[in-house]
């Protein structure tokens, strides 16, 4: 007998929420059923187990045994859907890597996790040529015989709390944290997901999302979870969506990344009058926003709360109440508190800690970071660093983080990560970067640059920064200032900085021109 029953509407009565004997059965049970189809291209569960047995193969020859890593730096494409079901089936520890990570972030990121193998493609051949990978080996994924019809694969003893991956997360002012993501973790996350996006079967859910970001991994599971099919496509594309949509005849859109505020811009024309899409679920619709969103693109909106650390979802809003988060999820527990850790009062604002009923629903540890472990998971308890407040009907409303981190596209960005790029500026004395208000998505980068002696133009100074960091860490406005008010310990005092834009320089004003 099964323990939650209540929470889990998808488990049999022998299940331990787990991934693999889920995974395994499913392709099993039916070869010829279509899981997937990615870009037009039908992928068969015939078809995943024989890239499947192909890939264990390739494992075997390349060294590879359960609990090894293998960092993957791949776009959306159906292989890397082949490869990210392999590596779970075979109890290899899959370290994702944000395909707009450069330099500084690849590096610590391949010398933090260690993996055994650095799986690219040809695209990213440049940005990975000089860079220091550790002990890892850069590999490529084999080319296969289509005519290699072997479907057997094997599945070794795997446990619910073993790590399925590494996800790194910025959502702190330090070094970029690898969450341990369990296999049970990836389950409830599965489970989650179908719960907030309120999928039914026979749905047909349109997957964008990157395979490296939590919010297209977790997704790979769904089809073995209920009678749905993913659709899938390289990447997102304004003016591909509705006709992609169309072509899928999808019925769910995952909200990331300001993808709701670019469909919002676009020409009246270029929208259907009518589409098969029932429900966007996602993050960081305001209630100002709410209804013209629903009634301009014709969906009902689902907004959740979350994070990596808790199996990805917390709460979710079923009611469709403007601007909410909605409540906690069946397993979770929610306390808002004050700084002395007591609760606060109906209305008022406290950090958001999360408890749960499901043993394994938080990640195990933070990699090689304990410090940071003991800091998030006290007492059995998730400390967030987020802020939200809950009304008087129990709906929760988040306010934001309580660190020095910022919303950019969907991403978490640490502020950390982007200044101390710009401490190795030899014309730079001083830098803090700020999160704005945004129009498309949660906010913009501004950073305040105290130079040494001369200023440098900014043009030349983004031109530096592109080199260095990812796209979603590049700021999009600089401003000069004379000096920073600091703190005791020499911190500065980022809340008294302004934030309006007016005398910045906005390099898309300038690419615009």
């Amino acid at each position: 007998m099964h323990r939650y029953p209540e929470y889990f509407a998808h488990r049999h009565a022998d299940d331990e929420l787990d991934c693999v004997p889920l995974l395994a059965a499913g392709l099993r049970r039916d070869p010829a059923r279509i899981v997937a189809d990615f870009d037009g291209h039908a992928i068969t569960c015939g078809d995943v187990m024989r890239r499947v047995a192909q890939l264990q193969r390739w494992f075997a020859h390349e060294g590879l045994v359960p609990g090894d890593r293998v960092a993957v730096m791949l776009g959306n494409s159906a292989e890397h859907v082949h490869l990210i079901y392999a590596l779970m089936l075979s109890g290899l520890v899959w370290v994702p890597v944000n395909t707009k990570l450069r330099a500084a972030g690849l590096e610590y990121l391949l010398r933090h996790a260690e993996p055994k193998r650095f799986i690219i493609e040809d695209e990213f051949d440049a940005v990975t040529a000089n860079i220091d990978c550790g002990e890892s080996q850069r590999v490529r994924l084999p080319a296969f015989d289509p005519r290699d019809d072997a479907t057997a694969f094997t599945t070794p003893a795997i446990g619910i709390h073993d790590p399925l991956c590494i996800i790194y997360t910025s959502g702190t002012t330090g070094a970029p944290k690898g969450v341990v993501f369990t296999q049970r973790m990836m389950r409830i996350a599965s489970e989650a997901a179908l719960r907030v996006a309120d999928v039914r079967e026979g749905d047909r859910l349109f997957l964008w999302e990157p395979l490296c970001h939590i919010g297209g991994a977790q997704m790979l599971l769904l089809p073995f979870l209920d009678m749905i099919t993913l659709h899938a496509v390289p990447r997102f594309s304004a003016s591909q969506f509705w006709s992609q949509v169309e072509r899928a005849g999808a019925t769910q859109l995952h909200y990331l990344g300001g993808v709701l505020d670019i469909l919002m811009q676009l020409p009246l024309d270029a929208q259907p009058n009518a589409h098969t899409l029932r429900v966007a679920w996602g993050a960081g619709v305001s209630a100002a926003a709410w209804e013209p969103i629903q009634d301009r693109l014709k969906i009902r909106l689902r907004e959740c709360y979350g994070m990596t650390e808790c199996s990805s979802f917390a709460t979710a809003n079923a009611t469709g109440k403007p601007g909410s988060i909605g409540r906690a999820l069946p397993w979770i527990d929610i306390e808002l508190l004050d700084e002395h850790a007591q609760p606060v009062k109906e209305g008022e604002a406290g950090e958001i800690v999360l408890s749960s009923k499901v043993d394994g629903t938080f990640l195990p540890t933070y990699l090689k970071n304990p410090e940071a472990t003991a800091s998030t998971l006290r007492n059995g308890k998730l400390h967030t660093g987020d802020r939200a407040r809950r009304d008087a009907d129990g709906d929760l409303y988040f306010i934001g983080r309580q660190t020095d981190s910022m919303r950019v596209r969907g991403e978490n960005v640490s502020a950390w990560e982007i200044e101390r790029i710009f401490a190795a500026h030899p014309a730079v004395r001083l830098s803090a970067a700020i999160g704005v208000a945004s129009p498309i998505g949660e906010q913009d980068i501004l950073l305040n640059v105290q130079f040494k002696d001369a200023p440098v133009d900014w043009e030349s100074m983004h031109a530096w920064a592109r080199e260095r960091l990812a796209s979603f860490q590049l700021p999009r406005y600089y401003r000069a200032v004379e000096g920073f008010e600091l703190t005791a310990s020499e911190r500065i005092k980022k809340h008294l900085l302004p934030r309006n834009t007016d005398d910045a320089w906005d390099r898309l004003e300038k690419a615009q021109a």
